[in-house]
C-alpha cells in the first residue's frame, strides 16, 4: 500500500482552480467539485456561526441544491445574471491544516470584484473549507462564505457564486 502525501501547495492550487472556474462561469463544473453530501453556506452578515435552523442564510445549499443554483444562473431567464457579470475571485492568506487527516481544512481571505452594467461591486470576507481526497484529486465537503461587510449596499443582493 502506497501512502501519498498531500502538500499545502496542492490544496492552494485546488482553491485557485475553483476561483478560475467561477470567474469563467463554468458553474456546472464548479458544482461537481463538491462531494455528494457537500454543502455551500453563506450565513447572515455579522452572524458567522449562525444556525440555519434559526437564521435566514443567503445560501444554505446541499449538493443537489447548489447544482440547481449553478444551472439556474446559466440560463437566460436568470435576468440578474444575464448577460453574466465579469468577476475576479482573489484568494489570499490561505491557511491549510490537517493535511494528514481524512478531512483537510483550509481558510482564506477573499476579495471578489464584480462588474455588470457599468457598476462595480466588491465582496470581501473569508472562506472556510473542508476538503477530501477524491479520485486522485480533491473535492469540497463544505464551503462557508463569511462576508465582512456592514451591509449589502450598494450591492443589494448576492446573485453570483462567492
Amino acid at each position: 500500500m502506497t501512502v501519498t502525501t498531500i502538500t499545502r501547495q496542492e490544496i492552494v492550487d485546488f482553491l485557485y482552480t475553483e476561483a478560475k472556474i467561477l470567474d469563467e462561469w463554468r458553474l456546472k463544473e464548479w458544482a461537481v467539485l463538491f462531494t455528494d453530501d457537500g454543502t455551500y453556506d453563506i450565513p447572515p452578515l455579522g452572524e458567522p456561526d449562525a444556525d440555519p435552523k434559526e437564521y435566514l442564510f443567503f445560501a444554505h445549499d446541499t449538493r443537489s441544491r447548489l447544482q440547481e443554483r449553478a444551472e439556474r444562473l446559466l440560463k437566460k431567464e436568470a435576468h440578474v445574471e444575464y448577460p453574466h457579470s465579469t468577476t475576479v475571485h482573489n484568494y489570499n492568506n490561505i491557511l491549510v491544516s490537517n493535511l494528514e487527516s481524512d478531512v483537510i481544512t483550509a481558510e482564506c481571505n477573499f476579495t471578489i470584484h464584480r462588474t455588470k452594467r457599468e457598476v462595480m461591486d466588491t465582496f470581501i470576507g473569508k472562506h472556510f473549507y473542508e476538503i477530501i481526497r477524491r479520485d486522485g484529486g480533491f473535492a469540497i465537503k463544505s464551503k462557508k462564505v463569511v462576508l465582512h461587510l456592514d451591509s449589502l449596499r450598494p450591492h443589494g443582493k448576492i446573485s453570483l457564486i462567492l
